[in-house]
């Protein structure tokens, strides 16, 4: 969904897809409308493609998005999906601070407030030559069961870039993982949502596998 500033709101139709990672930073994302292949994104974690078939384009690109275009569909590079799908671990510049709190929410079916036990884990990175502090993320866990169930991820200026919110944890493939991932991008006015129906971990992935196929006489795009 985009909703411009001016209140309108775009609906895009749901589409089934399959996700690829694989370590550091391998990403391939295809998304299908009735059957047909809609989309095809890959990224390498520097460099990305993007195949739109039905309208004959392809989109190249950095990874890192160096100047903000006016289309906010331009500016979701795929370090941003990565981001959401798996909470990353700490760098060795990051620092770090754990907070115990709760949060009051309430049930919408029985209608009353509860209580959410949480931990809170914030990071942080000190500016270049400076020991000034720019946060990096915030990541919220269920002190229950120590699930994630929000990160709210920073640009390098310090400004909230993307919200996570991960909910309806279910069983796949011996693991826990949300059925229902909701990314929220504030400055774009965007939103994603995403059911997941299956989950398989520590496949063999090749390198093939992360490689767009453009056909000849596709129209390429270029961005920075």
């Amino acid at each position: 969904v985009i909703k411009t500033r001016e209140g309108v709101a775009k609906d895009y139709p749901s589409l089934r897809g399959h996700i690829l990672l694989r370590k550091p930073t391998m990403l391939r994302v295809l998304g299908q409308y009735l059957g047909v292949r809609f989309f095809d994104m890959a990224s390498d974690g520097k460099q990305f493609t993007l195949s739109i078939p039905p309208q004959n384009k392809v989109i190249r690109g950095s990874n890192a998005l160096k100047k903000k275009s006016i289309n906010a569909l331009e500016n979701l590079r795929p370090d941003f999906f990565f981001d959401a799908m798996v909470v990353r671990g700490l760098d060795p510049d990051d620092l770090y601070s754990v907070v115990a709190d709760s949060e009051t929410v309430e049930d919408p079916a029985r209608k009353h407030l509860f209580t959410v036990p949480e931990y809170i884990l914030s990071i942080s990175r000190r500016k270049p030559g400076s020991n000034e502090l720019t946060p990096v993320r915030v990541v919220t866990f269920n002190r229950d069961d120590l699930q994630p169930y929000q990160q709210d991820i920073y640009d390098n200026k310090g400004n909230l870039e993307t919200q996570v919110f991960y909910s309806a944890y279910q069983n796949f493939d011996s693991n826990r993982y949300p059925s229902t991932i909701k990314i929220d991008r504030p400055m774009e006015e965007i939103q994603i949502v995403l059911t997941v129906e299956s989950v398989k971990e520590n496949l063999h992935l090749t390198d093939d596998q992360f490689v767009v196929k453009v056909p000849e006489g596709t129209v390429t795009q270029n961005l920075e």
